[in-house]
């Protein structure tokens, strides 16, 4: 009974992966650091594109490390803006394509968060981890069955032809041979 297809084109996610990076920083601080008291990140931004067969990732964060100093006996905060740049090759699914038009949609799954941290005299030394998801958004054509009794195409007609025998084929004068 389903002998055709029809054939669809819409957006659909091609692929989809998640990746956890784990990043190693050094911050020269004012003073010898006596003990490392604290470490967060806040304003994670983040924003993917294509670049050849790979995914780039670029984004951003500010890093607040509250440590002591002076023998423990003051506390000071440094802040810093933190750009990076990762890049990842997400698998395609079969019949997708990335291309220029493929949109790229990037997701924190797990904020930045620091997950080691030492000094030394003047240097904190810390990592960074976060977990990124990584959606490929493109263009997916699907076959839908259909019952057989369709026609694949319309049958086009000519509409000034149609007019143009109307035209022939009327009489003008039909009413008036009528009353006679």
């Amino acid at each position: 009974m389903f002998n055709n297809y029809k054939e669809i084109v819409t957006k659909t996610v091609i692929g989809k992966g998640k990746k956890t990076f784990k990043n190693d920083y050094e911050l020269t601080t004012d003073t010898d650091v006596d003990t490392v008291l604290g470490c967060w990140v806040i304003n994670h931004k983040i924003h993917g594109k294509k670049d050849d067969e790979y995914i780039k990732i670029n984004g951003s964060y500010d890093i607040n490390i509250w440590y002591s100093y002076d023998n423990n006996t003051k506390t000071n905060v440094v802040s810093k803006k933190m750009f990076y740049e990762e890049k990842v090759r997400v698998k395609v699914r079969e019949n997708g394509d990335l291309n220029d038009d493929s949109e790229i949609i990037i997701r924190s799954l797990k904020n930045p968060t620091c997950i080691d941290v030492s000094n030394e005299d003047k240097t904190i030394k810390y990592t960074i981890s976060k977990e990124l998801g990584i959606e490929i958004v493109g263009d997916a054509k699907i076959r839908i069955p259909v019952s057989n009794t369709e026609e694949d195409y319309d049958l086009i007609i000519d509409e000034d032809a149609v007019n143009d025998e109307i035209e022939k084929n009327v009489n003008i004068n039909y009413l008036d041979n009528k009353d006679s």
